[in-house]
């Protein structure tokens, strides 16, 4: 079964050209390194909710706009595999300094899902 990792991220609208720049990079290196798909996805319907929300759980300011991004594996192992080659790849070493980064990544969340259904 597939695994998915997925990331929501603030990012300031000021920044969304650097940002599309280091995806498309990363992306590349994560597809050749073996994952299946890399989507970064820019919030065009979300709202605050009364309890929580995309927008809610970043904190996010008014001149931010949220991403929800995925990648997709072949399956966990896959994935921890690709992680692996992609954390030592040099291609990445330029952007890895937290400081330079176009968003905050003290307020970027992450983590690893198994698929429970796919049709």
């Amino acid at each position: 079964m597939a695994y998915v990792d997925g990331f929501v991220t603030p990012v300031p609208r000021s920044k969304l050209d650097a940002y599309r720049e280091l995806s498309r990079r990363a992306g590349e290196v994560w597809k050749e390194h073996g994952a299946l798909e890399f989507r970064e996805c820019m919030a065009d319907d979300v709202k605050p909710g009364k309890v929580t929300s995309f927008p809610q759980a970043v904190q996010l300011q008014d001149d931010e706009v949220v991403f929800f991004s995925y990648i997709t594996y072949e399956s966990r192992a896959a994935r921890d595999a690709c992680n692996e080659k992609v954390m030592s790849d040099k291609r990445l070493a330029d952007m890895m300094d937290p400081k330079d980064l176009p968003f905050d990544g003290k307020r970027m969340f992450f983590g690893g899902f198994e698929v429970f259904v796919e049709v």
